[in-house]
């Protein structure tokens, strides 16, 4: 009886680690390929639990999700100098494309194609661009280009590039002074070209000032011929009569001239009155 029973507990034992081994569980943001006999089939599993034959098959298992590839490079620039720096490459693998990427390329895919296209487009790409190119806007033209040169080698193979990142940029000292020195200069120029072009407006706003007031007094001064000076010289007159204090009026009969009486009398030589 208690054979019967070692032995009946032996064999649940191996049909619980059987059904164990021959289920796989696909999480989110991974799928399935099946393998029998060596073989992958064309549809990759999505998330759940999966039951298989273990004697025959195998589920292999890849992430769909966003993988960051960070690499440390010795990039090569326009002038040929070496910097030193950190990139990123941000992947993912396409879910349908899956069974493919295990056919022609194998589960070290990352190793065997991905890093292999990413350090040569990284190269080719910074060595069309100047070393301070990386330390201003042009850096994210440089990532754009990376990205977009890698995804012409990668077309078809089920790999997406989501983005490549500069991350850090070591440069020798004496180097990134004169970058920082030049790129100092370039803004210190850009300046002055600001200070003299508000110079040159201000300049043409004073001319534009300056002729507005020539342009009024031609306008004034050709208006003033003789007939109006005398008929002004005549209502200068007539105000002049009416005023009840004592006045001296000296003038040639084109314009009068206004003299205080005390400082006529005072001279000896007039008194009072209109004289002509």
């Amino acid at each position: 009886m208690k054979k019967v029973q070692v032995l009946y507990s032996v064999v649940c034992a191996m049909s619980v680690l059987f059904l164990l081994s021959s289920c796989a569980t696909i999480r989110q943001g991974e799928v399935g390929v099946k393998r029998t006999f060596g073989k992958y089939s064309d549809r990759p599993y999505t998330e759940g639990l999966r039951v298989y034959n273990p004697f025959t098959s195998k589920i292999i298992k890849i992430s769909t999700q966003t993988e960051n590839l960070e690499v440390e490079l010795s990039i090569p620039s326009k002038e040929g100098l070496n910097i030193l720096t950190e990139v990123s490459d941000l992947y993912n693998v396409l879910p349908k494309e899956a069974p493919d990427i295990l056919r022609n390329i194998g589960q070290s895919y990352e190793r065997n194609i991905i890093l292999p296209v990413f350090r040569s487009s990284v190269a080719d790409v910074t060595s069309r661009f100047y070393a301070k190119d990386m330390h201003t806007g042009e850096r994210s033209v440089i990532e754009k280009a990376i990205r977009d040169q890698m995804m012409v080698y990668l077309d078809g193979k089920g790999i997406d590039v989501e983005a490549v990142l500069l991350k850090s940029i070591k440069m020798p000292r004496s180097l990134a002074r004169a970058i920082e020195e030049k790129l100092e200069a370039e803004q210190q120029a850009q300046r002055m070209e600001f200070v003299l072009e508000q110079s040159r407006r201000e300049a043409d706003q004073k001319r534009i000032e300056a002729k507005g007031i020539r342009d009024a007094q031609n306008i004034i001064s050709e208006g003033l011929d003789a007939k109006i000076l005398q008929f002004k010289s005549i209502e200068a007159f007539m105000e002049l009569a009416k005023s009840p204090n004592a006045k001296v009026i000296v003038t040639d009969g084109d314009l009068p001239m206004l003299m205080d009486p005390v400082d006529v009398d005072s001279g000896g030589t007039m008194s009072s009155g209109l004289r002509n």
